[in-house]
């Protein structure tokens, strides 16, 4: 990979890891509702399942919305559906003293068979394969990988901090049932990309 085309795709990954999305709404109403601590899996999980996509579509898979394209509609069907389940459960999640049902943050494996449904992390992946690796070979693979994981570890984690910061202000249960329902709502707006494409 030139040493362009590496800057280039340095800059992508920090773009696209970094905007508000899927994964940045839930990592922040994590931070808020659980700490950076608890966070931490669901973060791993993000990485995990970013560097998987990235093999998967290193290894073709792409090619398969190009040969059959009903593909896509399944996908961003079953993609609506699940991220509509997520934001009411991130809309009801209990307080992080246990008061009511569902408080638990999102663990490794959760996460990363997200990406599978997160329309974000598709759009990543495809475009790093068709706009950056255009031959990927498994090195380029690896380096696109490592890119990846590097600037969603950076960005994950701001986000997080970014909710510890918020839940100072979500001191009664009422604030922060009120902020989980703005995160909840944020993470449906996320869809209307998907929507309407």
């Amino acid at each position: 990979m030139s040493p362009d085309l590496l800057l280039a795709l340095v800059g992508y990954a920090f773009a696209a890891t970094g905007t508000p999305g899927p994964n940045n709404m839930m990592v922040l109403a994590s931070g808020a509702n659980y700490g950076y601590l608890r966070t931490v899996p669901h973060m791993v999980g993000i990485w995990t399942g970013l560097a998987t996509m990235l093999v998967a579509m290193g290894a073709g898979l792409g090619q398969a919305f190009e040969v059959f394209p009903p593909l896509q509609t399944g996908l961003k069907i079953a993609s609506t559906a699940y991220l509509l389940y997520l934001a009411w459960k991130i809309a009801t999640a209990a307080p992080p003293d246990g008061q009511s049902a569902g408080g638990r943050p999102m663990t490794v494996v959760q996460a990363a068979l997200f990406q599978w449904v997160n329309p974000k992390a598709w759009a990543m992946a495809l475009t790093v394969i068709s706009a950056y690796l255009p031959a990927p070979s498994p090195e380029n693979i690896g380096i696109a990988i490592l890119t990846f994981t590097g600037a969603a570890m950076v960005s994950n984690s701001v986000w997080a901090v970014l909710g510890i910061q918020g839940a100072r202000l979500l001191t009664t249960p009422a604030r922060l049932r009120s902020f989980n329902r703005a995160m909840a709502g944020l993470l449906v707006l996320s869809l209307w990309p998907v929507v309407v494409a």
